[in-house]
């Protein structure tokens, strides 16, 4: 797993120099900020009282160096070259407590340090340095063994996850849970393949999310932090921590151990990345066909997952007989933006989002035309929708239209882009398929048949009404002879006891058989 800039810096936790100086025992000594206020976040790893004038040659790296400065005292040149040499060894901060050494704040020192950036604060009240240290290293070994116990937490409860083959959303909840921030993992491009946390802190999110996209490259900061996603020298996304609250090293340490957690489900999982982006999009569009959540209120959820929304026409389908990645590759192919997701074994549902210039019909028809070239596929379309919030009403109607021709592609001829208008009595009969009156009459008009052992009879019926009657049509679909298609035509009217010549007593078979059929589906 790669590993952020940032978090290669400071990998345990650390208290910052503005925490340090809120203890009530630093507040004790009146401590007073001379130099470098504007580096008071600078992380302190460990603390030392030092009076020997080299001391930073003693120094690793983020300590605050405690100091009455007795061996500095009236040598102003030691003083500077004191200052230089911390800013060198890259001190957290020094502390100087005033007294018979220095009774005010040395002016060398501090125009030194200001040039250095290094913070530099002075105790008006003395008091026993070993208090502090006691009190800063105390806390800073709470905080790392805190870190560590939440970081073997962490990796402990999402290798349980994977190892249970729990799905992303179940890992990025995990992080969320423990985290008490939202969790978004996006793609290169940005694009967001999930969330987690609160919904209304990730909406928040979501909502200024090309902002926070534009930035998301560059440094973490104010609980935003990221970690990177990929192995074996590819990077292909990332994880964002939106507004962590604790310190930023156990911020880091938690985004990494998520981090290499979703790299380890991509990777026994074998799911490519679009896989998430499918999962992604198959969450939004459930959310929108069910109108549970209000259409207004996953705006900026399909923004963030990449779909185009300002002032673009919106075509809802529902197709069968494709994979959402073969429709993935077709609307790549032909440039045009929207989202796929199976929401249905068997079917997938396409929200296609184009400008308003263009020509929604034609397009839609070329989509479906380049789909049915290499093999049979039923596109269901719904009217175009100018408006967002017409958008669930849309899918819903176009999951209507594919349910009303579902398995009837080889008995009628389809159009290329079937719409409400073309599934006729059939779409209505899909609507009342649950109503138990018209259960009873599919069951009362077709019992002669439905208790037969044999279903050609049946299927016979059905090729024969769905072709308008047409004998010559239904002996070829069937593969028999007119002779032979006569004497199962009488037998069927024999049993039913109804005449298929009469136009009344065949509308009222076919009605029931379609009602019959739907209700098996």
């Amino acid at each position: 797993m790669s590993i952020t800039s940032e978090s290669r810096h400071v990998l345990e936790p650390a208290l910052s120099v503005r925490q340090v100086l809120t203890l009530e025992r630093v507040l004790a000594g009146e401590p007073e900020v001379v130099a470098g206020a504007a580096q008071l976040d600078r992380p302190v790893r460990w603390v030392h009282v030092a009076e020997a004038a080299d001391v930073g040659v003693m120094l690793s790296g983020g300590e605050m160096v405690l100091t009455t400065g007795v061996l500095l005292a009236g040598d102003e040149a030691r003083q500077a070259e004191y200052v230089r040499s911390l800013h060198r060894a890259e001190a957290a901060a020094v502390v100087l407590g005033l007294g018979r050494a220095f009774p005010a704040p040395p002016e060398v020192m501090r125009r030194a340090a200001e040039r250095c950036g290094l913070p530099m604060v002075v105790l008006h009240r003395p008091f026993p340095f070993a208090e502090l240290t006691e009190e800063v290293q105390s806390r800073l070994v709470r905080r790392k063994f805190a870190a560590i116990s939440l970081s073997e937490s962490v990796r402990t409860a999402l290798t349980g996850l994977i190892t249970a083959g729990a799905p992303l959303q179940r890992l990025l909840d995990e992080v969320a849970r423990h985290g008490g921030c939202p969790v978004v993992v996006t793609n290169l491009a940005h694009r967001v393949l999930g969330t987690a946390g609160e919904r209304s802190a990730v909406d928040d999110v979501l909502r200024d999310w090309e902002r926070i996209a534009r930035q998301a490259g560059g440094t973490a900061g104010d609980g935003w932090i990221r970690a990177e996603l990929g192995g074996r020298g590819e990077r292909w996304g990332r994880l964002l921590l939106c507004g962590y609250r604790g310190d930023a090293a156990t911020g880091r340490l938690l985004a990494d151990r998520a981090a290499e957690a979703l790299v380890l489900h991509r990777m026994l999982g074998g799911s490519p990345v679009h896989s998430w982006e499918e999962q992604s999009a198959q969450s939004l569009l459930t959310d929108l066909v069910s109108g549970v959540v209000p259409a207004r209120q996953l705006l900026p959820r399909a923004r963030a997952a990449g779909l185009p929304v300002n002032r673009r026409t919106f075509v809802p389908l529902v197709v069968q007989g494709r994979t959402p990645d073969q429709l993935d590759r077709v609307l790549r192919l032909l440039g045009l933006p929207g989202l796929v997701a199976e929401l249905a074994a068997g079917t997938a549902t396409v929200l296609l989002s184009l400008a308003r210039d263009q020509d929604a019909d034609a397009l839609t028809l070329h989509f479906a035309t380049r789909l049915r070239a290499a093999s049979p596929a039923v596109v269901a379309a719904a009217g175009p929708r100018t408006a967002w919030d017409d958008v669930p009403a849309g899918l819903r109607e176009a999951r209507h239209v594919a349910d009303a021709v579902a398995g009837s592609s080889a008995a009628l001829d389809l159009p290329a882009v079937v719409r409400l208008k073309d599934v006729h009595l059939r779409g209505l009969i899909r609507l009342l398929r649950d109503d138990p009156q018209v259960q009873s009459f599919a069951e009362r008009e077709l019992d002669g048949l439905l208790c037969d052992a044999e279903p050609e009879l049946l299927n016979v019926l059905r090729t024969y009404l769905a072709t308008g009657r047409n004998k010559s049509r239904t002996a070829q679909l069937h593969h028999v002879s007119r002779p032979a298609l006569y004497r199962r035509l009488e037998a069927i009217q024999a049993r039913l006891g109804v005449d298929l010549d009469d136009f009344e007593q065949a509308a009222s078979v076919h009605i029931a058989l379609l009602a019959h059929d739907a209700q098996q589906e």
